[in-house]
């Protein structure tokens, strides 16, 4: 066996009497996929079993309902809040124990963010009437997501009395031991997120003026009554920890780190075992839902968990996009103890084990695309982009026997997760690629966000290592085909980018998105060729790196210093494409203008990336015009009429057509044609992403 490349995380640890074998755990997440009446589903079984087989050291279960259906913040949200329960969650616990797992009880309350279930009529559980909502967090939905967030009624609020603070009180502990009956191996009680106990931390939501407000030590009470309340429920040696906000950012008066670590030593004395560290954000500033608990700066939760692991004697759970080298050094330097991980759990729920046995290149990356949480806000279940498995674990997902050979077209994201699944289920592949290397688009894709990168490069290995037969520089005409004699033939070629008829685009200065593409990868490119009299330096460059292992990280370098495109960039077309590029020219010193005629731009994008990527654009000076009309080009720029009526012209050195992308079923008709049977995925089929061409693979071969 190999030797673990992080052998603080790979070591085994304690929390008060639990043991665990590594130090990694699948932090606690509402992913709704228990049955509609809180009970425990075949699906969330199959879900935590999965990530026990995959050898986590804890598994810590989310949002479970110590109230439901009261303070219940999604649809499908297990609960805990009865006896009932016990034999739903007595089989879940069982089930991972059978795995070699240990798995652990979120004790949850949504308070004043159980807008679900005040959905249903529930009113919100909170400390004292909140403040007024403001800020630009609604502005980035589409109409269609606002719908599904939103809901169709205004909840009614309940300001708790001290009665009901010792009803709540007696939920928690009671919900602890019902954990406890039925085998979970500890709890955690939630203490963060604007939820329940949060919101009486909190000075921003907290205003009360009697034993349970004012002071930091009174705003703390209630959490800390809940801990001890808990404790002497379930015994001094049944592993008891409270998740902590370490500050609430963005808020003008919120929980700060100094609170947290006032607290934290309280929390301690109460009789907890442990700390996860957590934070919370000022909910209406669209950018701050991925700054948080779901950062996407990596590690920017660290500092402040040392900061309470220096205040207390019992271990500290931290967690906030810590990549694995990061996450072993912090652990090193006695950061933290215990390294919590949500997404990249996802992802690749067999992470620890790999990562233990020195198969970390084998680690299927998370690209950090928010799929995962933004289903929440449309209140579905969880899914990952990049793991289709991810909570439809149950399903079958192999191929049928009868399928032997196969013919994979097109060497994109989706061919290659044809080609490598079909690969693992023992089938002869081949896999035809008319260029000269396999990546398809989502080269681009790394070029302009670079965790795209990492699934670019966890796949090209997994064709390497695989049986896998690659042709590139091969175009897949039906005689081929044939002669290869398979009993399936995938075609994934991806879209077809028609330059769209906008008056102008015919001029030099005009490329569309595969112009792009193909100056900055080095492809051929007739239409570039015809258009432009550049320098082909940097393409030159790259392609001395081309093959599977074509080096995106010195495209990315190289471009900030020396890109063949003028100071002023205007692109037409606000989706995905177009936000990202505006980005990606953005940080190599362009000034860029996005015009599009859509109302509302991202789409594509999914709702919490979107959220940041467009608050950053506008922080950065990127002009942004949607719901523009009458879009034309000219020599000097862009004219177009904007969405108030105004007439506009923005100059520009070069404009680039990020649209006009559609499938394309030409080579598979012909090949269908010719008497074979053929299955289309990705964006051949119209375009889809990422998240598109993986589960559409994924979904191909399991259908054969």
């Amino acid at each position: 066996m190999a030797q673990s490349k992080f052998p603080q995380l790979a070591s085994p640890g304690r929390i008060g009497t639990l043991k665990v074998p590594n130090r990694m755990f699948v932090t606690a997440m509402g992913v709704s996929l228990a049955n509609d009446d809180g009970t425990v589903s075949d699906r969330i079984v199959d879900y935590h079993v999965a990530q026990a087989k995959g050898g986590a050291g804890l598994i810590i279960m989310g949002v479970t309902g110590v109230a439901w259906p009261v303070g219940a913040v999604q649809p499908n949200q297990v609960a805990i809040s009865d006896d009932r329960f016990l034999p739903g969650l007595t089989r879940l616990v069982d089930a991972v124990h059978a795995a070699g797992g240990r798995i652990a009880a979120q004790l949850h309350h949504g308070g004043q963010v159980a807008t679900h279930s005040a959905q249903d009529g529930h009113p919100l559980w909170v400390p004292a009437v909140p403040p007024a909502f403001s800020g630009d967090f609604p502005d980035y939905f589409l109409p269609e997501e606002l719908a599904a967030f939103a809901g169709g009624k205004v909840p009614e609020l309940k300001i708790l009395t001290p009665e009901d603070i010792r009803v709540a009180v007696g939920q928690y502990a009671a919900g602890a031991v019902r954990a406890k009956q039925a085998g979970f191996d500890g709890v955690e009680i939630h203490g963060g997120h604007g939820y329940l106990l949060s919101s009486f931390m909190s000075p921003s939501t907290n205003t009360r003026d009697d034993d349970y407000g004012g002071t930091l030590e009174k705003r703390a009470r209630l959490l800390l009554e809940v801990v001890r309340a808990v404790r002497e429920a379930v015994g001094p040696d049944f592993p008891v920890w409270v998740k902590l906000d370490s500050r609430e950012m963005g808020k003008k008066v919120g929980i700060t780190i100094e609170d947290a670590v006032t607290v934290a030593p309280m929390i301690e004395a109460a009789g907890a075992d442990a700390i996860t560290v957590t934070a919370y954000h000022d909910t209406g500033q669209g950018k701050l839902h991925s700054a948080s608990n779901i950062p996407h700066e990596p590690g920017i939760h660290l500092d402040y968990a040392q900061r309470i692991k220096q205040a207390v004697t019992i271990p500290v759970i931290a967690s906030g996009r810590v990549e694995l080298d990061m996450g072993d050094a912090a652990l090193k330097a006695g950061k933290m103890d215990f390294l919590a991980m949500g997404r990249k759990m996802l992802a690749d729920p067999e992470l620890p084990r790999k990562a233990c046995e020195g198969h970390e290149a084998d680690i299927r990356p998370c690209i950090y695309c928010y799929t995962c949480v933004s289903t929440a806000y449309l209140r579905e279940p969880v899914r990952c982009a990049v793991r289709p498995e991810t909570a439809l674990e149950g399903q079958a997902w192999a191929p049928s026997a009868a399928v032997k050979r196969a013919v994979v077209i097109g060497g994109g994201p989706a061919g290659m997760e044809a080609a490598r699944r079909l690969d693992a289920a023992g089938k002869q592949v081949t896999l035809i690629e008319k260029s000269g290397r396999l990546g398809g688009t989502l080269q681009f894709a790394g070029l302009a966000y670079e965790p795209n990168e990492r699934l670019l490069k966890w796949l090209r290995r997994q064709i390497e290592l695989s049986n896998v037969e690659v042709r590139l520089n091969t175009e897949a005409t039906p005689d081929l085909v044939q002669s290869l004699e398979p009993d399936t033939v995938i075609v994934a070629t991806g879209a077809v980018r028609d330059m769209p008829p906008i008056p102008g685009s015919d001029l030099d200065h005009v490329l569309s998105g595969d112009d792009m593409r193909s100056m900055m990868l080095g492809l051929d490119s007739d239409a570039l060729k015809r258009k432009t009299s550049w320098t082909t330096r940097l393409a030159t460059k790259v392609g001395a790196a081309t093959g599977m292992t074509a080096d995106l990280d010195f495209v990315r370098k190289a471009t900030h210093t020396w890109m063949p495109l003028g100071k002023r960039i205007a692109i037409i077309g606000g989706e995905l494409v177009g936000v990202e590029l505006a980005e990606f020219l953005h940080e190599r010193g362009r000034e860029v203008t996005v015009i599009g005629e859509a109302d509302k731009f991202g789409q594509g994008l999914l709702i919490v990336r979107r959220m940041r990527l467009l608050s950053e654009l506008r922080e950065h000076g990127v002009a942004m015009h949607p719901g523009s009309r009458d879009i034309a080009i000219t020599p000097d720029g862009v004219t177009f009429t904007s969405k108030h009526g105004a007439a506009m012209q923005v100059p520009a050195d070069h404009v680039i057509v990020a649209m006009g992308a559609h499938g394309d079923s030409t080579l598979a008709d012909s090949l269908r044609a010719a008497g074979l049977p053929v299955v289309e995925i990705g964006d051949g089929t119209g375009v889809t992403y990422i998240e598109g061409a993986v589960r559409g693979a994924a979904e191909a071969v399991a259908a054969l």
